[in-house]
């Protein structure tokens, strides 16, 4: 369910708008799945949903949609700065994103915070990783 919230949130705040068709082809998942989760959604006051005509955001699923996103954008700084490889990071945000609580998402923000107020924290973990990684490639050469 928060996945398509958070794609729902993400497609009406670069497009103005959200359609079936392109969360289903976000999501890669068939347009009836889309269809039967955002009748859940407007069950459960996140979309407002009209038959034929379309749905939107309700102020509750606009506040949870901005939440999800800040999650994912959050973990993906997270990622980055302890040195995650590019190419692992969005794969490694989606693999874990709904498996953490907001507590544990509010002390890695306190983290990337930490990290952010001083460039020369970032700088020091890049030495260590390359450090490590320096080591492993010596242990694997023996």
């Amino acid at each position: 369910m928060e996945d398509y919230i958070e794609q729902i949130y993400n497609l009406i705040d670069t497009k103005g708008y959200a359609r079936v068709t392109d969360i289903a082809e976000a999501l890669l998942v068939h347009p009836s799945s889309v269809t039967k989760m955002i009748q859940k959604l407007d069950k459960d006051k996140y979309v407002h949903y009209e038959k034929y005509r379309g749905f939107i955001l309700t102020e509750k699923g606009n506040k949870i949609g901005k939440r999800l996103v800040f999650r994912h954008e959050l973990l993906e700084d997270f990622l980055e700065i302890i040195g995650v490889d590019e190419d692992k990071i969005y794969e490694d945000v989606e693999g874990i994103e709904h498996h953490l609580s907001w507590n544990a998402i509010d002390r890695i923000a306190d983290l990337v915070q930490f990290f952010e107020e001083d460039s020369s924290r970032i700088v020091r973990l890049q030495q260590i990783n390359k450090d490590s990684k320096q080591q492993e490639n010596e242990l694997e050469k023996k």
